[in-house]
């Protein structure tokens, strides 16, 4: 399954959302890294928008447990959203107090 690629005038945050919404990874770089993400929850904080997510895959290789990772929506270079599916991390807490002040959009269980 491989990148389906990015969609015309769509804004970062909206494929997120998009990805999010139908489960599926995210291929991006992040601190000049290519990896493979599932998004989570997109939120701001102090103004700026962030997006947890879990590191499925990180230069082509896969990573051992799941661990659910916070990146600055500004620092992430969309690459195109996958075909790969994502279950959510069990563990994934939305109610966390770090979401508290924000306006998430995020992943539903099930």
């Amino acid at each position: 399954m491989g990148t389906i690629g990015p969609e015309f005038g769509m804004t970062d945050s909206k494929r997120i959302i998009e990805a999010i919404s139908a489960k599926c990874c995210i291929e991006v770089t992040y601190n000049r890294m290519r990896m493979k993400i599932a998004p989570h929850i997109l939120y701001t904080k102090h103004g700026d928008l962030f997006l947890d997510a879990v590191v499925t895959e990180r230069e082509g290789r896969a990573l051992g447990g799941p661990k659910l990772g916070t990146f600055k929506v500004a620092g992430l270079q969309i690459v195109g959203l996958t075909s790969i599916p994502f279950r959510p991390l069990p563990s994934f807490e939305p109610n966390d107090q770090k979401y508290l002040e924000t306006t998430p959009f995020l992943v539903e269980r099930g």
